[in-house]
């Protein structure tokens, strides 16, 4: 198996170290290099090794071999008085430890420089290292491990005419399920996985259709839930990551937004971001458009507008995509009418996920409008604020304590909202229920 089954720690570590490289160290380093990894995989230790506080000898900064020369000269200076040698010796002394102060200094101000490159690195990839500086490296690493295949313990596949007897082969430790069940429940792993225990790809798939056709037959969302965890379980320890991997996570976080399950759909959606990013093929743009709504329920801007500044062209074109820019827009300028007929027409699933910020945008929406109008029938604010029917309009608004009504015993149709008497309660109504946001499983 290739450098992708190795922890994503030793391939930040790896891809740091080939970034210090130089053509003056760059043999010594590869060679110690290799050595440190076989040395961990001989010892089992290559997913417990903490790899940010392995340091290679051969880059750390050398002292300029200037210091002995000077000593030299000094020593050979005619002058033989004896306060001549004392300062000639204290000069040496100061400079010795002038100098090795300001390689102390250097070797800080480097460690530093790295530190604050790998954070930068974790933050910007959901704390993992970032594997499209390993892709982008992948030919370095063929050419700094083909060459070790004994330190690596391994054998070539006689079977198979394109292997390489020099790269290691990784696939012989990887677990592959034998387990022939299509259900099984999610239980977290607290050890080694045990084969028996897990089912193998096309026992895999088959589960995929068996869930499909039992959400249609509408059965229980917690048991289908269930099995989905169970599912991507599976995929995950035997290392799975292609477009049917893409195709469980993405189906499984339709099915959290349609039951409201936001703690599962985040962690979907998590998922679904490093797999889009390895350039795993899927609904990429129906899933960036999820991921602006959920910002925009977050009311996260500076993630929001980093996010939308990376959007390509092609992505900013797609339906979906567009939609929630609009909707973004609308928010941006208060644009409420637009809002609500941006909630009415939303792609997908989109308007699931709307559902949990629309009614924190219709007590904004009544604000500006009681202090616009002195009156509103109760059907007008209905069309406006995109409610399905009179009694939830009226609900709506009884349970943020605004029932304020020129006609309270008339029938709803006819109901006139007193503006002036809801303004109040309208206001501290958003303070209290809307002033912060709680979004479960957030990422």
């Amino acid at each position: 198996m290739s450098s992708d089954s190795w922890p994503p720690q030793l391939k930040e570590w790896v891809a740091r170290c080939l970034g210090q490289m130089s053509d003056a160290n760059r043999v010594d380093a590869q060679a110690e290099l290799r050595q440190v990894i076989a040395d961990a995989f001989t010892a089992k230790t290559l997913w417990t090794t903490d790899w940010a506080g392995v340091q290679l000898q051969s880059l750390m900064p050398k002292a300029p071999p200037v210091l002995n020369n000077l000593k030299r000269k000094i020593n050979d200076s005619p002058t033989t008085g004896k306060k001549a040698k004392k300062a000639a010796k204290n000069a040496a002394n100061n400079m010795d430890l002038g100098d090795q102060a300001a390689l102390s200094r250097r070797a800080e101000r480097f460690q530093r420089e790295h530190e604050l490159e790998r954070q930068k690195s974790m933050r910007s990839n959901g704390g993992q290292a970032s594997l499209r500086a390993n892709n982008q490296n992948a030919h370095l690493y063929d050419r700094i491990f083909n060459r070790d295949e004994g330190a690596y313990g391994a054998t070539p596949n006689a079977d198979d005419p394109e292997a390489d007897p020099n790269v290691p082969n990784w696939d012989k430790y990887t677990i592959v399920g034998t387990s022939q069940e299509l259900f099984k429940d999610y239980l977290r792993l607290t050890s080694e996985p045990r084969p028996e225990t897990i089912r193998p790809y096309p026992v895999l798939q088959q589960t995929l259709v068996e869930l499909k056709k039992r959400w249609r037959e509408k059965t229980a969302y917690n048991w289908i839930c269930n099995q989905f965890k169970s599912l991507r379980q599976d995929l995950t320890v035997q290392r799975i990551k292609n477009d049917f991997t893409v195709q469980v996570y993405e189906i499984h976080a339709r099915m959290a937004l349609e039951s409201a399950d936001m703690v599962e759909y985040n962690q979907c959606q998590a998922s679904l971001k490093a797999l889009y990013e390895l350039g795993i093929p899927g609904k990429v743009e129906e899933f960036t458009a999820y991921r602006i709504l959920m910002l925009l329920h977050g009311r996260n801007k500076s993630e929001l507008n980093l996010f939308v500044g990376q959007l390509t062209p092609r992505q900013k074109v797609d339906p979906a995509v567009r939609h929630a820019l609009q909707v973004q827009r609308a928010l941006s300028m208060g644009n409420y009418h637009a809002l609500f007929e941006m909630y009415m027409s939303a792609p997908n699933m989109g308007a699931y996920i709307m559902d949990h910020f629309i009614d924190r945008e219709r007590i904004k929406a009544l604000m500006v409008m009681t202090k616009a109008y002195k009156t509103l029938t109760l059907s007008f604010v209905q069309n406006e604020l995109a409610f399905d029917s009179l009694t939830d309009t009226r609900e709506f608004i009884a349970s943020h304590q605004a029932a304020f009504f020129t006609n309270p015993h008339s029938a709803d149709r006819e109901k006139v909202l007193d503006c002036k008497s809801a303004s109040a309660p309208l206001s501290q109504a958003y303070e209290e229920k809307y002033s912060r946001v709680g979004i479960k499983g957030a990422i």
